[in-house]
């Protein structure tokens, strides 16, 4: 009997992902999105070049990117592998046990296997997605992989997988913008949802416990995902301030009973004020964007094609799409040089009110700097939509199609306090 023996090319590829993948890990644990070894381990058992065919292995194991698999005809990504710094946050998030039963919305078959794999075969693995192609490619690889008591079903999401339920653990691996009571209903006594949910266009990776009538976030990260498909698909409005070219993105409705008039506010005099709250490089400012997001009712995300750049900033400074309006006017965050490795934030507006804007707009990012920066952030909590005002937590609230979400700030001393211990 002849034995097939891998080739000298085979075993070349085999060391190079395994060398690829040790690299990987030791770089999620020094970002801290590995905590523990069980998360380290699962990432070594469970190969992501088994369900990325056609990729590179560079590519595959960058621990910052996604590998997208499939595009809808304009070219956006609708099925992905999730970057591994995403999934290993998440599955800490999660903290998935031997023997739980677990719940995946959104498949590409990598991350149900390591679901998996932490469930051990006590546990029970469910992973659902709208897409016939995505879960038929999924259950190929999840079965050639050894992973064949995953199951894989092919339904809507907004529904769950009641016939698989009560979950102990359910995963969210899609951008979602609310939270369906069905996935609430079939969570187990004691569960716990990790969801990426859109909040003013901004995106967190929430980990949500029940408690009371309501869920509670125990913790969150800034997250990027492919959009919630079918039934609870939402579309962003985008508010032109310059025909196609510049416009403004809103998640959650229009700022007031009806669109503003802004088409053509681009081309008014811009004002700009300077905060004196400088940032380093590579220092994040996530919570920056929520502080703004909860503060001007009129919040926005800005988009621009780049031949907008020098209507937007000056040469050598950078705009981001933090953007509010107010009336006839709009503002949004920019940064300029202040130093090695260091930018300043600013703001730049348009419109009659352009300098009353701007200037709140950079007062804004000083009482950040002050009261919030170095805090823990803000706490979010999922309530029914026919919660009453007076019972939700103190903060901007958020009105979805099956809830209502507070972003709850700590109180200013609270928030120094806890900053100046770390």
């Amino acid at each position: 009997m002849s034995t097939v023996r891998p080739s000298s090319a085979e075993i070349s590829e085999a060391q190079q992902a395994e060398s690829l993948r040790e690299a990987m890990i030791s770089t999620l644990r020094e970002m801290g999105a590995i905590r523990s070894d069980r998360v380290a381990e699962v990432f070594r058992a469970v190969h992501r070049d088994w369900f990325t065919r056609g990729a590179s292995l560079e590519e595959v194991y960058s621990a910052t990117a996604a590998v997208h698999m499939k595009r809808d005809e304009q070219g956006v990504a609708i099925s992905t592998v999730s970057a591994p710094e995403l999934q290993a946050f998440m599955l800490e998030q999660a903290d998935i046990q031997p023997g739980m039963t677990a719940l995946e919305i959104g498949s590409g078959g990598v991350n149900a296997a390591m679901m998996s794999w932490l469930a051990g075969p006590e546990g029970q693995v469910t992973t659902v997605d709208i897409d016939p192609e995505v879960t038929d490619r999924a259950s190929r690889l999840l079965d050639a992989a050894g992973y064949a008591r995953v199951n894989v079903v092919c339904a809507d999401a907004e529904n769950g997988a009641a016939e698989y339920a009560p979950f102990d653990r359910i995963i969210v691996t899609v951008g979602a913008w609310d939270i369906p009571p069905a996935w609430i209903d079939q969570l187990a006594p004691g569960g716990r949802i990790v969801v990426p949910l859109r909040m003013r266009g901004l995106t967190r990776s929430l980990a949500l416990e029940r408690e009371g009538d309501r869920l509670v976030s125990r913790s969150a990260m800034i997250c990027g995902f492919v959009k919630m498909q079918g039934v609870g698909a939402n579309r962003e409005q985008l508010l032109p301030l310059r025909g196609e070219k510049v416009g403004l993105r809103f998640d959650d409705g229009w700022p007031g009973e009806q669109a503003p008039a802004l088409d053509g506010v681009l081309d008014t005099p811009r004002a700009e004020v300077w905060s004196g709250v400088t940032v380093g490089g590579r220092e994040s400012f996530d919570t920056l964007q929520l502080w703004l997001a909860t503060v001007f009712p009129g919040f926005g995300r800005l988009r621009a094609d780049p031949d907008q750049r020098a209507v937007l900033v000056d040469e050598g400074h950078q705009w981001f799409d933090l953007a509010a309006v107010d009336g006839g006017s709009v503002a949004y965050v920019t940064t300029r040089r202040a130093g090695p490795g260091i930018s300043e934030f600013g703001a730049h507006a348009f419109g009659p009110n352009a300098a009353v804007l701007a200037e709140a707009m950079a007062e804004q990012v000083r009482i950040w700097d002050r009261e919030q920066r170095r805090g823990p952030g803000p706490s979010f909590a999922v309530w029914p939509a026919d919660t009453p005002d007076e019972r939700l937590s103190e903060g901007l609230v958020i009105d979805k199609r099956h809830h209502r979400i507070t972003v709850s700030w700590p109180a200013a001393a609270t928030a120094a306090g806890q900053g100046n211990q770390d």
